[in-house]
């Protein structure tokens, strides 16, 4: 997730007053339209990241099955879900990803949060970004059942490991946008209702095809450990995490797990 933040919150009528987090993280992660008359609040809205997942997963897996539907062959039906994938999320961990694969290409560590900050993207940030899509596109080319709760795991335990970050390390540029993240999730006790979420995604799985136990399982512990192992794989190249960082251990824990779930299938 790149360092955005949101600047103001709409108001709304009392009886939206349960929605407001939920929409905000929805406006905040994606691009998908929020009614305007509905309140945003944006405190600790990476504790809604995991649920924002299953949403973009679900939208995800219907335009998979539409296209499918339509006769459209598995290769180019992947490409399109990958491209829509970034479309939903603006481009928003994509960017991140892309110039924390900028800042680690420096040798200087002290040099790295400058090179971060820094709007321009480099050949590294491209490279760190091609190859995601590509493995995304190639890992979905190679799964052909039950796509749509494939894309809702990888793409929430994406954001779950997102969550642990926030949580557990450092934020190394307190003025920074992302900082208020920081600000609101204190303990990695607030990823358990998250955690319990994604096993039951995995339970429902087995629930629908106890064949494919290896599958499920793949899910949940691949999932989770991809998810604390990339973030903490950041954590030690950098001393801590950033807005980008944060967006990073999105791209690659869902890059990751797709490709792991390949070989489970």
């Amino acid at each position: 997730m790149a360092d955005n933040c949101p600047t103001k919150q709409r108001s709304v009528s009392p009886q939206r007053s349960g929605l407001p987090g939920f929409l905000g993280a929805i406006a905040f992660y994606t691009s998908l339209p929020v009614p305007q008359q509905w309140t945003l609040e944006f405190h600790g809205i990476a504790r809604w990241a995991p649920v924002v997942g299953l949403l973009i997963g679900v939208l995800l897996g219907g335009l998979d099955a539409a296209l499918q539907v339509l006769g459209m062959p598995v290769l180019v039906r992947s490409a399109v879900v990958v491209i829509s994938w970034v479309a939903i999320t603006g481009g928003l961990h994509l960017d991140g990803a892309m110039d924390t694969a900028d800042g680690l290409a420096v040798l200087d560590p002290q040099r790295r949060l400058e090179v971060m900050s820094d709007s321009h993207t480099g050949a590294f940030g491209v490279m760190a970004a091609i190859a995601i899509l590509l493995l995304k596109t190639t890992a979905l080319t190679s799964l052909d059942s039950y796509r749509w709760l494939i894309i809702m795991a990888a793409a929430s335990w994406g954001r779950w490991g997102q969550l642990v970050a926030i949580a557990r390390y450092p934020y190394l540029k307190p003025d920074g946008k992302g900082a208020f993240h920081k600000a609101a999730i204190r303990s990695v006790w607030e990823a358990v209702p998250g955690l319990l979420l994604l096993l039951g995604l995995s339970s429902l799985f087995l629930f629908l095809n106890w064949d494919h136990w290896l599958m499920a399982i793949g899910m949940a512990m691949g999932g989770g450990a991809i998810a604390l192992l990339t973030g903490a794989w950041f954590n030690h190249k950098l001393g801590g995490h950033t807005g980008d960082t944060y967006g990073a251990v999105v791209e690659w824990t869902e890059a990751i797990l797709l490709c792991l779930l390949t070989m489970v299938g």
